[in-house]
This record gives structure tokens, sequence and C-alpha cells, in this order.
């Protein structure tokens, strides 16, 4: 019998990536941070339109204060940090409490992630997405990273004489892949044809970083986009420099307007058919928070890792001791304690059925 397993493997699949993530994060220079489950209603209240639900688990405590579980960890990181010279580099694993949408109840949802406040440079972004895509691999090993910046179809719209909240409609129906919306909308709003049509290409190429990039620097799109460019084209060489794979240009990837500016990005993994990684930069919450830094970050949802290697292992512990009498009993605790400091996990167990299973059993007779 292998005596050197690791009793990792006896752990759920998201609790073996929170190991293996706060791990990675901590090799980059990442501290742990860690918040209180509760944070005061009214901090929510003030952003609730840039929450996922705007429902809010709410009780009070014993001074009268309204307080709400957590439903978002990145306000409670921003409001409890700040701003100074330099970069902030954080990592947590928490859990969040959110109600689902058009249900009742609640969800505990466990989170871990990593956030940079401070200045965001290309460096910056690099590192974080150089950190998605490892947190994605640590995981499962067949991943997909995909990245976008929200400043491109900014900059496609600008000159388009149409309200935030059209761009916005216009912005979902490219995260939806929709064209024919797309078209009708364009249409309806009076939206340039050029226009119409780099909002097309948003939704029609994708596909590898640098690859799909160069298709987008050669369409002649508005100088209001070239500053969203010029960061994709840095962040493409320094992951390349780092030898980072799986990534890809999607512009349908595209979150919250009031929430995230430029880069987004999501990340994916084989078995999962929701994506099990989010994050971007969100430097419009700062602002809207009365900070002055810039900010991105991500968070993994491991509770979306349930669906993932569902199998379970092929044992419960490495070693079943079994006894038949109180004369063996002492035989069987010395060998249960030999195999433990070897790093085994070992059940002992008087004669009898059982649905444990075990890699070996071992019997302690009258001759063990």
């Amino acid at each position: 019998m292998t005596q050197n397993v690791t009793r990792l493997e006896h752990l759920k699949t998201d609790e073996r990536a929170s190991i293996a993530l706060r791990s990675l994060y901590s090799a980059y220079g990442y501290r742990p941070y860690q918040v209180s489950q509760f944070e005061e209603y009214d901090l929510y209240m003030r952003n609730r339109s840039l929450l996922e639900s705007e429902q809010i688990l709410t009780f009070s405590d014993t001074s009268g204060r309204l307080m709400a579980l957590k439903p978002d960890i990145t306000f409670s990181v921003v409001r409890n940090t700040k701003d100074e010279d330099g970069q902030i580099k954080l990592f947590y694993a928490e859990t969040v409490y959110r109600a689902p949408r058009g249900g009742y109840g609640f969800r505990e949802i466990t989170q871990t992630g990593v956030e940079c406040i401070g200045t965001v440079d290309a460096y910056a972004m690099a590192e974080v997405l150089t950190l998605a895509a490892k947190s994605l691999e640590a995981i499962a090993p067949s991943y997909a990273l995909d990245i976008a910046d929200m400043g491109v179809a900014a900059g496609v719209l600008a000159g388009e004489t149409i309200t935030d909240e059209q761009k916005k409609a216009l912005c979902a129906m490219v995260a939806a892949k929709n064209l024919h919306g797309l078209a009708a909308l364009c249409a309806e709003m009076g939206v340039s044809a050029a226009a119409q049509g780099f909002l097309s290409a948003m939704i029609t190429e994708f596909g590898p970083l640098d690859e799909t990039l160069a298709k987008f620097e050669a369409m002649g799109l508005p100088a209001a986009c070239g500053g969203a460019l010029s960061n994709l084209r840095a962040v493409a060489a320094l992951l390349a420099a780092e030898g980072v794979a799986n990534v890809n240009l999607d512009f349908s990837v595209v979150n919250d307007m009031g929430y995230y500016n430029g880069l987004v990005f999501s990340g994916f993994i084989e078995g999962v058919p929701k994506g099990v990684l989010s994050g971007g930069r969100y430097d419009l919450l700062m602002r809207r928070m009365g900070r002055r830094s810039e900010a991105i970050g991500f968070a993994v949802y491991l509770d979306q890792l349930e669906r993932f290697m569902q199998e379970k292992p092929g044992y419960d512990v490495d070693a079943l001791i079994v006894y038949s009498s109180n004369a063996q009993a002492a035989k069987a605790a010395a060998k249960a304690r030999a195999l433990r400091e070897a790093g085994c996990s070992v059940r002992v167990q008087r004669e009898g059925t059982t649905t444990l299973r075990a890699r070996e059993t071992i019997f302690i007779g009258e001759e063990g």
C-alpha cells in the first residue's frame, strides 16, 4: 500500500480547490484578507443597482442597526481599505448570501478571489489574468479564459447620438451574441451602419487572443477604441511572455457598465456549463464609493464545482483495521498509529459489517 497518500483526496472538490488557490495567491505576494460576515445595510442599499440581485438578507443587531449578510465581497474590500501609494494586493476565501432571481430563500455561495487596488497598469492586469488562468488550471487541466475590453464597445458607440441606457441595450445584444436583435435595435435607434458593423464583428469574431486581436486592429475601428486596443495588445504580450495558455478574445464578455470598465474576463472549465470565474477592472465602482484608486480583481465561484468531478473517490480511508476481540485492540491501535504517522488515513473497528470503502483492509487476530 502507498504510505504517502495525501489527505486532500478525501476533501470535496471545492475544498481542495480553495487550498490550492490560497497557496497560488500567496506565492504571488497577495496577502489573506478577511471581512466580517455582516456589513451595514446602507452600504448595499446605496449601490443596490450594481448587485447581482437587489434582494438583500437583513437583520437588526442588538444596537438596532440594520445589518446585511454580505451579497458581495468587493464592496466590503473597497469599504475597508484606504487609498495609498503603490498597490494593495489581497486574496480572500469567503461566503456570500444571495437571493435567487425570481425565487425565494437564499443561497450560500463560497468564493475565493483576488483584488489589486492602486495603480493598475499593464503588468497588474496581466498578473491578475495570469492568476485567473492558473486558478482555472489548478481546478481542471482543460479550461478557457475569455477576455475583452469594454472600452472597445464604448469607443464604437462614442459618436452615436443615443442614451446610456440604449448603449447598455446594444451591449446586452453583443453579450447574448444576438445578431438579429442587434440589427433590429440599431435600426430602431438610428445607429450608423459603420457602428453596427463593428458591433456585429464583436459577436462573430472570437478566438485566440493574439490572432483575434490582430483582426480587430485591422478593422479601422474609431480612434476612441485606441486606448482599449493598446491595453489588450500590451496585456497579450505579457501573457505570452509568461506562457499563459488558453486565453481568448471574446467581446461578448460584457459585464455591468455601471460596475466595470476596461478589461473584463470570464473563466470556464470542462464539465461545468456555467462560468466558474469572473472579474475585471472596477474603477467606476471605486469612484462611486469615493475612492481615487484603480482596481481589478476576480472571484472563483467554488459552489459551481459541485458539478465537476462528481464521481466519488474509490475509497473512504487508506486502511481499515478490523480486530476480533478486546485482546487484539491494543495491537490494532499500535498498527493504526504507525500508519497515520506514515501519512495514511485509518479507521479501526471491531468485526462486523460496514459500508466503508478502504484501500486496504487489515485483520488483527490472534496471530496479528
